[in-house]
C-alpha cells in the first residue's frame, strides 16, 4: 500500500484519540445508572472521551470531592475504560481553578488569594510634622509607605519619592515647603475574592461563594495539588496514562472573581522578589498612578514578574506533578493570548467564548481574541507538543442562549482547525437542563439539542480534522515575532486574506530554543526565512543581536513601522501600511500558492504530513468559491472531504512552475487538496480559460416554491406559499420539527448528470426523504441536495421535507426565522 493509499484509510476512519472531548456538566443529582447511560448515548454518537466538569447545579448531598462524589465519578471512568474511551479530569468546582471549591483556603485561611491596595493621605501645605496612624485590618501587612508629590489626583513624581519608617504603628513625615505631597500606604490584604462553585449559594455574590486561593504562594498551590490531584489519583491510579490522559485547568484567577476593587496581584514577600528583579520600591506607586516616561516600563516589569511566578508556583508545579504521574497537564490560562503561560502545558489550550470571534463584524480577523486559535497551536509547534486544544462554542450564540447554530459551531470548528487546532473539546454537554441548569452558560452542544440525533457527523468530521492537523508540519515560512502576552493581530490580518501561513513566535525562544542554519531560524522542525516584527523597540538586546545575525546571513525581517515611528537598525525592511507587508514578503520569497482569482475569506494551511503536501482550504466567508489553487509543485492531485471522507481526483492543469488546480468551495465547507509529490499522475485536466461552474453551464432551473403541504406539526395543511412559521399563527416561540411535502414529476432522471434541490432559506436543521428514502441531512446553508444520488425515478416522486428549528424561540423567547422559505430550486446539470 502507498503512503497516500495509507493516510487515506486514516482520514476516512481516524482512530479515537482524534475524537471531541466535551466537557460534560454535572450539574444536577447525580445517579450512576443515568451517568452511564449518558456515556453510552455519547459513545453511540462516536464522541470517544469527555471533561468530566463538576459544575453550578449539584446538590449538597453530593459534596465536592466526598467518598459519594468520588463514587461517581470512578463510576465514570470505569465505564469509559470498558468502551475504550479517553477522560480528561477538571481539577475544580467550578471555577475558576486553584481553590478546590475554596477547600484550599478553608484547610489554610493565609492561603486565601492576596492583592495588594493603596491608601492615599493628602497632606497640608506647611502643616509641619504630619503622623499617620496605620490601622491593619486582620491578614493585613505594610509593604510601603512613602511621601511623594502629587501634582494632580492621577499622578505622581516617584522622583521626589521618599520610603518612611513603620513605627508604632504609624509613619511620620515632614511635607517640604514646595509641592503637593501625599502619604502612600501600600498594604497586602486578602483580596476577598471567590470562585463559582458548584452548590447552591456558592455562585458569584451568594454568601456560600469559596474564596479563591493565592496562587502565587507555592505552598497553597501544594495544598490545592493535594487535596484535588492527589484525591483523584488515590481513587483512579489505575486508569492513570490510559484513560485518564489529562488534568485539565481553567482560567486561574490571581484576585479572584468580584474582588476588592483596586487591587493589585500580590503575595507575601513579593517586593523583594521584584526588587531582586531591578524594580524599586519607589516604583510602586507607578503601578497606580502617571509617573512620566518610566510608567509602562515599571508596569511592564511587575507584570512580567507577577506572570513569571504564576507559571514557577502554579502551573508548572501541577505540570510537574502531571508527568510524575503519567498524564498531560491540559488547560488555558485567562487570556486569548497569554502564550507565555503555556510554557507548561503538556497539551497547550485556549478557549472560544462570548462571540469574542464570529462570522459577523471582522471579528475572525481582528481583535486580540482573533488570536487565539494560533496561540495554543503555535505554542505547542515550537514547544514539541503534538495536541493542543479549545474548548469552545460557549456563550457563542449570535444572541446568546441557546441561539448557536450548527451553522456557527461549523464555522467555529473550520476557523479553529486551519490555525492548527487539533483537540476539540466542545463546551459542553449538560448532564440536566432542569430548571435553572438549562440557562448556565448555554446552550447544551450535544444531547439536549436539535442536532443531537446526526451528532456523528460532527464526531467524524472533528476525527477527521484533527487527525489532519496532528503529526506534521506547516508550511510556513514567516515568524512573526510574539511577546509573552501580546501577539500582534494587525500585521497578520492582510497575511490570512492573502492565504500566506505564518506562526507566532515567541520572541524568549529567539536565544533559548532557536538556530541559525543557512539564513533560516529554526526551530522544533520548522525553518522560518522571514520575520515580521511590530515594534523592534521593544525587543530586548539579546534578542536585536540574535536578529542581526539572521540578517546577516540572509535572513528577511521586516517591520511595520507607520511612518514616524522610531525603530531599531537591525536590517529590516521597513513598511509603513501593514497591507503593504504581502508584497514585501512575495518579493523576497517568492510564492507557494496563489488563488486566481483573489478571495479574502479563504484561509489555506499547507501541511506536510507522511511526505504528502495536504492544502486545508476553508471559507470563512458568506458566498461560495469559484476559481483555481496555482502551486509551484507537481504530483498528483485529489480532493479530500472531511465532512463525508470522500476522495476524488482533482481537475488539474500542468504550468511551467508547477500546476493550477480548479477549486469549488461552497460557503460553510472545508476542502483538502492532497498532493502526492512522489507521484506525478495528473488528475483529470481541466483548461483554466473555459472551467465553468455548474451555474454557469446549460443549466436547467425550475421553481419548485409552490405546491407545498405541511403533514407533521402544530398545524397542517396547503401552504399557499412558503414563509417563515414563526408568522403562523400560535407558533411565534415554537421550537421543533415540522415536515413539509410535495410531489416532484420528472421524465428521465438519466439525462442530468446532476439533480440538484437547492432549498434557499431554511432554518435551520434539514431532513429530506425522497420516495420514502433517506437522501441526505444539511444543518447550514447551502440546503442543496443531488438528487440524481437519491434514486429518483421517471414519473411522479415524494419530497418530504423535515425541518427542525432553534430551541431559542422556545427557551429564550426568540422569534428566530424557522421552517422552509425558500425560493426552492431544482437545477438540471447537464453532463460534460
Amino acid at each position: 500500500m502507498t503512503e497516500i493509499e495509507n493516510l487515506k484509510q486514516q482520514f476516512a476512519d481516524p482512530p479515537a484519540e482524534f475524537s471531541p472531548i466535551p466537557f460534560w456538566f454535572w450539574n444536577d443529582a447525580l445517579t450512576e445508572e443515568e451517568i452511564i447511560r449518558q456515556i453510552h448515548d455519547f459513545y453511540a454518537k462516536e464522541v470517544a472521551g469527555f471533561v468530566i466538569h463538576p459544575r453550578m447545579g449539584m446538590p449538597r448531598e453530593i459534596p465536592y470531592l466526598s467518598e459519594k462524589y468520588m463514587d461517581l465519578i470512578e463510576t465514570a471512568v470505569s465505564e469509559a475504560a470498558d468502551l475504550g474511551m479517553r477522560v480528561i479530569l477538571y481539577d475544580e468546582g467550578m471555577y475558576p481553578s486553584g481553590s478546590a471549591c475554596g477547600l484550599v483556603v478553608q484547610q489554610n485561611p493565609g492561603f486565601a488569594s492576596r492583592g495588594l491596595r493603596l491608601q492615599e493621605i493628602p497632606c497640608d501645605k506647611g502643616s509641619g510634622p504630619v503622623r499617620v496612624p496605620i490601622a491593619l485590618s486582620s491578614g493585613e501587612t505594610l509593604v510601603s509607605a512613602q511621601a511623594v508629590i502629587k501634582p494632580s489626583a492621577g499622578e505622581a513624581q516617584v522622583e521626589t519619592a521618599i520610603v518612611l519608617e513603620y513605627e508604632n504603628d504609624s509613619v511620620s513625615f515632614t511635607p517640604p515647603a514646595e509641592g503637593n505631597w501625599s502619604v502612600l500606604l501600600f498594604i497586602e490584604t486578602p483580596s476577598r475574592g471567590t470562585i463559582r462553585g458548584v452548590h447552591p449559594g456558592q455562585d458569584d455574590g451568594e454568601p456560600d461563594a469559596p474564596l479563591a486561593a493565592d496562587l502565587l504562594n507555592p505552598d497553597a498551590v501544594k495544598c490545592f495539588i493535594t487535596i484535588t490531584h492527589e484525591r483523584y489519583y488515590q481513587r483512579l491510579h489505575r486508569y492513570f496514562g490510559t484513560t485518564v490522559f489529562a488534568f485539565f485547568t481553567d482560567e486561574p484567577d490571581l484576585l479572584g472573581r468580584g474582588h476588592i476593587k483596586g487591587l493589585k496581584p500580590w503575595t507575601n514577600d513579593f517586593l523583594n522578589e521584584l526588587i531582586e528583579g531591578g524594580f524599586h520600591e519607589q516604583d510602586l506607586p507607578a503601578l497606580w498612578f502617571e509617573t512620566g516616561d518610566s510608567a509602562p516600563s515599571v508596569r511592564e516589569a511587575y507584570e512580567t514578574a507577577v506572570r513569571n511566578r504564576l507559571g514557577r508556583t502554579y502551573y508548572k508545579q501541577i505540570a510537574d506533578w502531571c508527568e510524575a504521574h503519567g498524564i498531560s497537564l491540559t488547560g488555558h490560562p485567562a487570556g486569548s493570548d497569554d502564550i507565555g503561560l503555556l510554557e507548561h502545558f503538556h497539551i497547550p489550550g485556549q478557549d472560544v467564548v462570548w462571540r469574542y470571534i464570529a462570522p459577523e463584524d471582522g471579528k475572525s480577523l481582528t481583535g486580540v481574541h482573533s488570536t487565539m486559535g494560533k496561540c495554543s497551536s503555535d505554542a505547542a509547534r515550537h514547544r514539541g507538543r503534538r495536541r493542543n486544544l479549545n474548548e469552545c462554542f460557549g456563550v457563542c450564540g449570535i444572541e446568546g442562549g441557546w441561539s448557536l447554530s450548527a451553522d456557527n459551531m461549523k464555522w467555529y470548528l473550520d476557523w479553529l482547525f486551519v490555525r492548527g487546532v487539533n483537540l476539540i473539546s466542545p463546551h459542553a454537554f449538560y448532564y440536566s437542563i432542569r430548571g435553572e441548569r438549562r440557562d448556565e452558560r448555554p446552550p447544551d452542544v450535544g444531547p439536549h439539542n436539535i442536532w443531537w440525533t446526526e451528532y456523528g457527523r460532527f464526531a467524524r468530521y472533528i476525527k477527521r480534522m484533527s487527525w489532519m492537523m496532528t503529526g506534521g508540519v506547516n508550511g510556513a515560512e514567516v515568524a512573526v515575532l510574539a511577546g509573552a502576552k501580546h501577539l500582534p493581530w494587525q500585521i497578520v490580518k492582510p497575511l490570512y486574506e492573502q492565504q500566506i501561513e505564518f506562526n507566532y513566535l515567541e520572541e524568549s525562544l529567539l536565544n533559548t530554543s532557536c538556530e541559525l542554519e543557512d539564513g533560516t531560524i529554526a526551530i522544533a522542525g520548522y525553518r522560518y526565512k522571514a520575520v515580521l516584527i511590530e515594534n523592534s523597540l521593544r525587543l530586548a538586546p539579546s534578542s536585536l543581536q540574535f536578529l542581526r545575525a539572521f540578517v546577516d546571513q540572509g535572513g528577511v525581517i521586516i517591520e511595520w513601522s507607520p511612518e514616524g515611528k522610531d525603530s531599531a537598525n537591525i536590517g529590516q525592511v521597513a513598511v509603513s501600511r501593514a497591507e503593504e507587508v504581502p508584497e514585501a514578503l512575495e518579493r523576497r520569497l517568492g510564492w507557494k500558492h496563489k488563488l486566481e482569482p483573489a478571495a479574502e475569506a479563504i484561509r489555506i494551511s499547507r501541511v506536510i504530513k507522511d511526505g504528502i503536501c495536504f492544502y486545508v482550504i476553508v471559507n470563512e466567508g458568506e458566498e461560495g468559491y469559484e476559481g483555481a489553487l496555482r502551486i509551484n509543485h507537481t504530483g498528483t492531485a485529489e480532493y479530500w472531504r472531511p465532512w463525508t471522507g470522500e476522495c476524488e481526483a482533482a481537475r488539474t492543469l500542468r504550468t511551467d512552475d508547477g500546476q493550477v488546480v480548479d477549486l469549488h468551495i461552497e460557503r460553510r465547507e472545508c476542502i483538502i487538496l492532497a498532493v502526492d509529490p512522489a507521484s506525478d499522475e495528473q488528475g483529470a485536466s481541466f483548461r483554466s480559460e473555459q472551467a465553468k461552474s455548474k451555474r454557469d453551464r446549460d443549466v436547467s432551473v425550475e421553481d419548485l416554491s409552490e405546491g407545498w403541504q405541511v403533514v407533521d406539526g402544530p398545524w397542517t395543511g396547503e401552504l399557499p406559499s412558503l414563509s417563515s412559521w414563526i408568522h403562523w399563527e400560535g407558533m411565534d416561540h415554537f421550537s421543533g420539527t415540522v415536515v413539509y411535502e410535495r410531489s416532484l414529476e420528472l421524465a428521465d432522471p438519466s439525462a442530468w448528470s446532476e439533480l440538484l434541490l437547492d432549498l434557499g432559506d431554511a432554518h435551520e436543521f434539514v431532513q429530506l426523504k425522497v420516495n420514502g428514502r433517506e437522501a441526505g441531512v444539511r444543518m447550514w446553508k447551502p440546503y442543496v441536495f443531488d438528487l440524481a444520488e437519491s434514486a429518483v425515478l421517471p414519473g411522479t416522486n415524494r419530497l418530504r421535507v423535515s425541518i427542525t428549528n432553534s430551541l431559542a424561540n422556545r427557551y429564550d423567547g426568540k422569534s428566530f426565522p424557522s421552517g422552509l422559505i425558500g425560493p426552492v430550486q431544482l437545477m438540471k446539470v447537464p453532463h460534460y
